[in-house]
């Protein structure tokens, strides 16, 4: 969305990542990703994903565990954004990885935390940080009926700060409409019915299997061995080309990647518009 009005480079930073930053400038397909986990790549590293799907360069890069006030113990973010701004961006997108943000000074920052958590969880200790820093917050619910009011509260005492509440909605990139699928997420399995049903609904998919095993290889591969459909829907992280796509390749599947569509819940402010203008105050900046 932002690389149709600006030249938009995104530096992802995960526990993947690869040792020496790494520009990926094209999009691969499955066929591709196979190729590059072939060669000892982790094919679904988050610049990887962010290519795949957003169809901008990416600059991969790696750090190691984290500490107090969202600081990694090391990375190789520094190396990465060097290599990122030889590329001439208007805007560069600093990923984060888990709770750990990227160690450089950016103009904007963009909170998202999981609008199912509990107050402690997404507030404790000084986790608190990161609301103050932020400019935005997103919380995200797999299910948009959860009641997320008491930690919207929660969050307003910390800081005044624009919040929105957004569902995550399962995106196949290939048609998946009236074929057996299995379906391999890393969502949570309190979160795969409502995925399930959107699938089925509006992508007309008839789901056999849903998977919450992509990023446990023991379950995974026993699933893999009795698990019988027409198309194999995955999402790009964790074991899913390595182990799934390898696995369908060898049994002749054709493999669908799932993306992840994020939507603004009823009566809440539109999340594409918050985000094109705080993109629009970094550029002007």
């Amino acid at each position: 969305m932002l690389a149709r009005r600006w030249k938009v480079v995104v530096v992802a930073m995960g526990r993947g990542g690869p040792a020496e930053p790494v520009v990926m400038t094209s999009s691969p397909d499955v066929a591709g990703l196979l190729e590059l986990s072939r060669s000892g790549r982790h094919a679904a590293s988050d610049y990887v994903e962010d290519a795949v799907f957003a169809r901008v360069p990416t600059v991969g890069a790696r750090r190691c565990s984290g500490g107090f006030a969202a600081t990694p113990l090391t990375s190789n973010v520094e190396a990465a954004t060097a290599v990122a701004a030889g590329l001439s961006p208007d805007l560069v997108l600093f990923e984060g990885s888990g709770t750990v943000l990227p160690p450089v000074q950016t103009r904007r920052r963009i909170l998202v935390a999981g609008g199912e958590q509990c107050r402690e969880r997404v507030l404790g200790h000084a986790d608190a940080y990161r609301v103050l820093v932020s400019d935005l917050v997103v919380l995200t619910l797999a299910d948009p009926h959860l009641d997320v009011r008491p930690l919207r509260q929660a969050i307003e005492q910390v800081r005044e700060v624009p919040l929105i509440a957004a569902a995550l909605r399962p995106r196949p990139v290939s048609d998946i409409s009236g074929r057996r699928v299995a379906f391999f997420t890393t969502a949570s399995a309190a979160a795969v019915p409502g995925m399930v049903e959107h699938l089925t609904t509006s992508y007309g998919a008839r789901v056999v299997h849903a998977s919450t095993a992509l990023a446990d290889r023991g379950r995974l591969g026993a699933e893999l061995r009795k698990v019988d459909a027409e198309v194999f829907l995955v999402e790009l992280k964790a074991a899913a080309i390595d182990l799934v796509a390898e696995h369908a390749e060898r049994r002749g599947v054709p493999v669908v990647l799932c993306d992840t569509q994020v939507v603004s819940l009823p009566g809440e402010p539109c999340l594409d518009q918050a985000l094109l203008d705080l993109g629009q105050e970094v550029v002007a900046s």
